[in-house]
């Protein structure tokens, strides 16, 4: 029932927030243009990622960190997440005005809210091992290192995802579902409740977002969506640290992971920046099958139900052993 109000307050107050925040995105010309590249009629507000973060915050603030025995350092996954949004708003409007923010500012403030996620205690602290059953720590400068490897990968992954309608939300939907059911499974409440609160707001947003989108998220967005499952799959997968749980984020966000280390391999071997898109379009799956003839909204459909897929293998994983 808790779980079922959380869900219900923050998918209303997303479905409330995007026209009013769709309408001030359209007055100040805060919105997403035609261009060559992108191939959209006519302007689309850059407004998703703000009211699902609001929409996030209100949850996070009424549901788990006033809740009795919240833990301390969730505050600073809201921070970090708050920090995550300011800077791709700056990178949106930049955009918006047909300018490219450096890339330099960016990875900055994602590795500074991956590290305040790190010193608050949401880390990659080491791994069980299955010889021996003794809990292997890793020292501290390696336990940092692949925290904020995994920070900013997922949010550049989902980033590099967020190229059709509804392709980034879709997947993240589908990642946020198989967390909350993984941390049921391990009897971790507050988990739970952060993966109902960012199933919500990502439930809402999709429903300005589908095929054809009336709002994109912007980088904005997609940093937050991938910041999010970082922290949540840290928080609670990553937390039993054995060789299955381990497994579970790998398989929920198996697509936009390896198509984003495929991306990045072809680039460099290419001699091209890795962070910016190439203007042929076709590096990534999604421009890939479209390539190949197919409509966006059959390769969203195909990439979502491979990613389903993927989620459902690591849910019964799960639950076999």
């Amino acid at each position: 029932m808790q779980y079922g109000i959380a869900f219900l307050v923050v998918f209303a107050l997303v479905m409330a927030m995007m026209p009013i925040f769709s309408r001030i995105a359209t007055k100040f010309d805060f919105t997403d243009k035609p261009t060559e590249r992108k191939k959209h009629e006519f302007p689309i507000p850059l407004s998703g990622g703000v009211a699902m973060f609001f929409a996030m915050a209100v949850g996070f603030l009424f549901f788990v960190l006033f809740a009795d025995g919240a833990d301390p350092a969730l505050w600073a996954v809201l921070g970090g997440a708050a920090l995550i949004v300011v800077v791709g708003l700056v990178d949106d409007f930049s955009k918006a005005r047909f300018k490219e923010f450096p890339v330099s500012p960016r990875l900055l403030v994602q590795i500074g809210a991956a590290s305040i996620a790190f010193a608050a205690g949401v880390r990659f602290t080491g791994f069980m091992n299955p010889f021996t059953d003794v809990y292997v720590y890793l020292p501290i400068g390696v336990q940092y290192v692949l925290t904020v490897l995994w920070f900013v990968g997922l949010i550049t992954a989902f980033n590099f995802m967020d190229g059709l309608d509804g392709l980034s939300g879709l997947l993240a939907l589908v990642s946020g579902v198989t967390f909350f059911v993984v941390a049921i499974h391990m009897n971790q409440p507050e988990s739970a409740f952060i993966a109902v609160i960012f199933v919500a707001a990502v439930t809402g947003f999709l429903r300005y977002n589908l095929p054809p989108a009336k709002v994109y998220m912007g980088d904005s967005g997609a940093y937050l969506l991938g910041f999010m499952l970082a922290a949540i799959s840290l928080h609670g997968a990553f937390k039993q640290a054995t060789v299955i749980s381990l497994s579970i984020p790998m398989l929920a966000m198996g697509v936009p992971i390896f198509d984003s280390i495929l991306v990045v391999v072809r680039r460099l071997i290419a001699h091209k920046p890795a962070h910016i898109a190439d203007s042929t379009n076709i590096t990534h799956i999604h421009f890939r099958l479209l390539k190949n003839g197919m409509k966006p909204s059959h390769a969203v459909m195909l990439i979502f139900l491979f990613s389903a897929c993927l989620n459902l293998a690591s849910i019964i994983l799960l639950l076999a052993f």
